[in-house]
């Protein structure tokens, strides 16, 4: 791939934090499994690649409905023409997860109650969270369910 293929801009202006990448990957692997900096950096490439490689597809899906703006649908019909069909179901569930979160913190719903957490307790719901990742991510079926917080309890009982 040539460096002047992404849009206007070298390769080296496109790419992933790689604090949080190097992050992901950590998490992704046994703890006893370590990956050298020329593997994790080889990794974050890839991903970097696969993100201009969907982003492209999308594109070239947009235009063939004479669209002007990518929408989800058009991701996920790139997905599945680029051979990624069996990942789908689980992108989109993402996506409609992703989509309830954030009206939720539009409207002030369900994130409003964690304005009210404890640090220990913002800490325990972003493990919560993690987990819930990793086991989409790993393909499990059984998803870590939230302990309530003395914070969800207190307002329960209110």
């Amino acid at each position: 791939m040539d460096p002047m293929d992404i849009v206007g801009k070298s390769k080296e202006d496109a790419s992933l934090p790689k604090a949080t990448m190097t992050k992901i990957i950590k998490e992704m692997l046994p703890q006893d499994v370590r990956v050298a900096r020329d593997a994790q950096d080889l990794l974050i490439e890839c991903c970097v690649e696969f993100i201009n490689l969907v982003s492209s597809e999308s594109n070239e899906v947009c235009n063939k409905e004479d669209r002007r703006t990518i929408a989800p649908e058009h991701v996920l019909r790139a997905l599945q023409d680029l051979g990624f069909g069996e990942y789908i179901e689980e992108v989109y569930a993402a996506y409609e997860q992703h989509k309830f979160e954030t009206m939720d913190s539009q409207r002030g719903g369900k994130f409003n109650s964690r304005a009210e957490m404890t640090e220990e307790e913002a800490a325990a719901e972003q493990q919560r969270m993690f987990a819930e990742a990793r086991a989409r991510m790993n393909g499990n079926a059984a998803v870590p369910q939230p302990e309530q917080s003395e914070t969800d309890q207190r307002n329960l009982q209110s």
